[in-house]
């Protein structure tokens, strides 16, 4: 089977107030929106911000928790110096600081940001993972 992604969506209790998260802080444009759905294209796939009473429905699965969880979706930059003030930008577009930026032992620089509905964003530089014209990010071992 063929490793993709299509589509990753995340529950807002806050539609609007995501919107305007994703587009000051990261400067993302929709490809798409209703008043329960927003939908950006990302490079190889989509990111939809959904309004997590909808998104239960949708599932058939009450009482999701927005807020943090056990993971953290990436956002890499080409340049070291990229990163502090993307971090910022997404603060001042009502983010909450998780973790100043710094370089982590296993090399790069990074930090964490998390959006309005509390879903952690590392914002990194990695000079090993280089990134394609396009935004794609390869893995080079």
């Amino acid at each position: 089977m063929q490793q993709q992604m299509a589509v990753m969506t995340l529950g807002s209790t806050d539609l609007e107030r995501a919107k305007r998260f994703y587009a000051n802080g990261f400067g993302w444009k929709l490809a798409f929106e209703n008043p329960e759905i927003v939908f950006y294209q990302m490079n190889g796939f989509v990111l939809g911000l959904f309004l997590q009473s909808a998104l239960e429905t949708d599932m058939g699965r009450q009482g999701l928790a927005a807020g943090p969880g056990a993971y953290a979706l990436a956002h890499n930059v080409r340049e070291q110096a990229q990163v502090e003030p993307l971090m910022q930008q997404l603060l001042d577009a009502g983010g909450t600081l998780i973790r100043p930026a710094d370089a982590p032992p296993h090399g790069g620089y990074r930090g964490y940001v998390a959006d309005p509905d509390g879903h952690a964003w590392e914002v990194a530089w990695n000079p090993a993972w280089p990134i394609s014209p396009e935004g794609y990010v390869t893995l080079v071992t």
